[in-house]
C-alpha cells in the first residue's frame, strides 16, 4: 500500500554572498532541486530562474513538493553560475550546495544552511536560506498589469521595467513574483501572470501586499523606481469596473524634489481569483491518458544480432529500448482504462517493398496499431525487430503529427477529457530538426506531452534544445511554443539506479504538464461543473 501524501509543501530558496564566478560581472545563480528516493541516486525535480549578476539571489520561483510524515525525504539544493543556454549544467560554474530533509526543513519552517562544494569544504561565505510553508489553498490570482510615464533611470536610453510583489510575513518582506523586463519602455504592458493566493497574501484579503517597481541593469545594480501597497481586497474592489492604479513612489527622489508627484503610475487592468484544479482532480474527475510509443529503428543503432547493438538484446531478455518501455509503460498504462496503446517505429525499412518509413505499426496493422497493455507493447517490439532493415533518416516530425491529429480531435470536444504522452525512445541526432521543431510547437496548443529517452552514448544537444523553457522553441516560421511540453531524459544517467528512478524523472512533468494546458483552456475535470475561472472578485473555492 502506497504511503498517503500528508500535504503540498512550497519550498522558497534565497542565497547571500555566494563565489562570483565571472571575470567581468557577478554570478548568474539558479537553484536546482534535486531528490533522492532510494538512498543511491539523485535526479533534478525542479529548478528556480536564473537571477543576473547576483551574488545575494532571492528566488521567486516557488518548489512545490509533496510531504509525507513517514518517509525521510532526503534533498539536495544546488546552485550553479549559468552562463549559456543549455539545460546541461555540466559545463556550468558550482557555487555550492546542501543536503537536508523535508522534515528537518518542515520542522523549522525557516532553514539557513552554509553551502558547500563537492570537497564538503565551504562554499566561501556562501549560505542557502529554505521557508517552507504548506499550500492551503489551490487558489491562484491572475494578474494583467501595465504601467505609464514610469521614470527614465538610464542615461543613454528608456527604463527596462519589472515589478516584484511581497507579502508581508512574521519575519518581514517575503517575495511572492517577479515578472519579466520590459526593454526600453516607460509605458510598460507586462505578460499575463498569476501568482499563488497564499503565496501573495497568506490568504487574507486585508493584509499588506508591496509592489517594487524596478529598472533592470545588466550588472545587477537594478535602480528602484517606486513602490507601492496595497492588499487583494483594494485591489479586487478598484479592478472591478476599471483598471485599479497606483502611485510609485520614491522615497528618495521625493526628498530631493519640491515638486514630486511619483514615479509613474501602475495600473492593474485584471486582479481575478480563480482555482487551479490539481493533477488528481483531473484523473479522479475522468481525464484519460492516451499512452502511444515510438521507437527509432534508425542504422546507427547497430545491427540487432551483434552485442554493442542498442537493440540486441541480451540473454537475460533487456535492452535500453525494453527497460525504458517497462519503467514508462507500467506507470502511465494504469491511467488508461482499455490499456490499448498504439505503437509505432520510423526509421526501417520494412517488408513487403522495403521503403523507410518513420510510422510505421509494430504489428505491421495499420488499421489496428494498438497493443494490448505494455506486455503486448513489448511482444510487438520482439517481433518487429528481425523483421525490419534499420536504415534512417531519424525523422520525430511523422510520428509527433500523428499523434497530434488525434490530439487536435479531443481539443475539438472541448472537454478535459483525453490528453495524449508521446514517448519517443531514440539513439541519436534528429536529422529534420526543423520540422520537428515546428510540429512541436503545433502540439504545444493541443491536450499533448512528448517525452523522449535517449538511449546509448550520442551527442543528445538536440534533444536539450527540444526540451525549453515556454516561448523559447519555436517554429522554422518563428512561432514560440505557448508551453513546454517536452521531458528530455538520458537513459545513461540511470544505469546503475532503480528503475523507479528513471521513471520517476521521465514522468516528472507530465502531471504539471495536464494541469497547465487545461487551466489554460479554462477547462475544468470532466465530472465536476465547478468552472475553472469563477467571476472577476470572487473569492469562493
Amino acid at each position: 500500500m502506497a504511503t498517503p501524501c500528508v500535504t503540498k509543501v512550497e519550498l522558497t530558496v534565497s542565497c547571500e554572498h555566494l563565489l562570483d564566478m565571472d571575470l567581468l560581472s557577478k554570478s548568474d545563480p539558479l537553484c536546482v532541486l534535486l531528490l533522492n528516493p532510494s538512498g543511491n541516486q539523485w535526479f533534478e525535480v525542479d529548478r528556480t530562474e536564473r537571477v543576473k549578476n547576483c551574488l545575494n539571489p532571492k528566488f521567486a520561483k516557488k518548489f512545490v513538493v509533496d510531504y509525507y510524515f513517514e518517509v525521510v525525504q532526503k534533498l539536495r539544493f544546488s546552485i550553479y553560475d549559468i552562463d549559456n543556454k543549455t539545460i546541461d549544467l555540466s559545463d556550468d560554474d558550482f557555487l555550492g550546495e546542501v543536503e537536508c530533509s523535508l522534515g528537518q526543513i518542515v520542522s523549522s519552517s525557516k532553514l539557513t544552511r552554509p553551502l558547500l562544494l563537492k570537497n564538503k569544504k565551504p562554499a566561501g561565505r556562501g549560505i542557502i536560506t529554505i521557508c517552507a510553508e504548506e499550500i492551503k489553498d489551490n487558489r491562484v490570482v491572475n494578474f494583467e498589469v501595465d504601467a505609464r510615464k514610469l521614470d527614465k533611470k538610464d542615461f543613454f536610453g528608456k527604463s527596462d521595467p519589472y515589478l516584484e510583489f511581497y507579502r508581508q510575513t512574521g519575519t518581514g518582506w517575503q517575495l511572492a513574483h517577479r515578472t519579466e523586463v520590459v526593454k526600453k519602455n516607460l509605458n510598460p504592458s507586462w505578460r499575463p501572470f498569476k501568482i499563488p493566493f497564499q503565496s501573495l497574501c497568506g490568504g487574507d484579503m486585508e493584509k499588506p501586499i508591496k509592489v517594487e517597481c524596478y529598472d533592470h541593469d545588466k550588472d545587477g545594480s537594478h535602480d528602484l523606481i517606486g513602490i507601492f501597497e496595497t492588499t487583494m481586497k483594494r485591489l479586487q474592489e478598484a479592478s472591478r469596473t476599471s483598471p485599479a492604479e497606483f502611485e510609485c513612489m520614491n522615497s528618495k527622489k521625493k526628498q530631493k524634489k519640491k515638486n514630486y508627484k511619483n514615479s509613474g503610475i501602475v495600473s492593474v487592468k485584471v486582479c481575478q481569483i480563480t482555482r487551479e484544479y490539481t493533477f488528481l482532480d483531473y484523473i479522479m474527475g475522468g481525464c484519460e491518458i492516451n499512452f502511444t510509443l515510438g521507437i527509432d529503428f534508425t542504422g546507427s543503432n547497430g545491427d540487432p544480432r551483434l552485442p554493442d547493438s542498442l537493440h540486441y538484446i541480451s540473454p537475460q531478455g533487456v535492452n535500453e529500448y525494453l527497460s525504458a518501455i517497462w519503467s514508462v509503460g507500467l506507470v502511465i498504462q494504469d491511467y488508461d482504462s482499455d490499456k490499448m496503446f498504439p505503437a509505432f517505429g520510423f526509421g526501417a525499412q520494412i517488408p513487403p517493398n522495403w521503403q523507410v518509413t518513420h510510422e510505421f505499426p509494430l504489428n505491421f496493422n495499420p488499421s489496428n496499431p494498438f497493443c494490448a497493455g505494455i506486455e503486448g507493447v513489448v511482444q510487438a517490439y520482439r517481433m518487429c525487430l528481425p523483421q525490419v532493415k534499420l536504415y534512417g533518416p531519424t525523422n520525430f516530425a511523422p510520428i509527433i503529427t500523428h499523434v497530434a491529429r488525434f490530439a487536435q480531435e479531443a481539443l475539438q470536444q472541448n472537454t478535459a477529457s483525453q490528453y495524449y504522452v508521446l514517448l519517443i525512445i531514440t539513439d541519436g541526432v534528429i536529422t529534420d530538426m526543423d520540422q520537428t521543431r515546428t510540429a512541436i510547437v503545433a502540439a504545444s496548443h493541443l491536450p499533448m506531452s512528448i517525452i523522449i529517452v535517449g538511449v546509448g552514448k550520442a551527442d543528445f544537444t538536440d534533444m536539450e534544445i527540444l526540451d525549453g523553457d515556454d516561448g523559447q522553441l519555436k517554429s522554422i516560421t518563428g512561432e514560440p511554443a505557448v508551453r513546454d511540453i517536452v521531458q528530455f531524459v538520458p537513459f545513461r544517467n540511470f544505469h546503475n539506479s532503480p528503475k523507479e528512478a528513471l521513471t520517476q524523472c521521465v514522468l516528472a512533468e507530465v502531471p504539471g504538464q495536464v494541469v497547465t494546458f487545461y487551466s489554460m483552456m479554462k477547462l475544468p475535470p470532466p465530472n465536476n461543473n465547478t468552472p475553472v475561472a469563477t467571476q472577476q472578485g470572487s473569492t469562493q473555492n
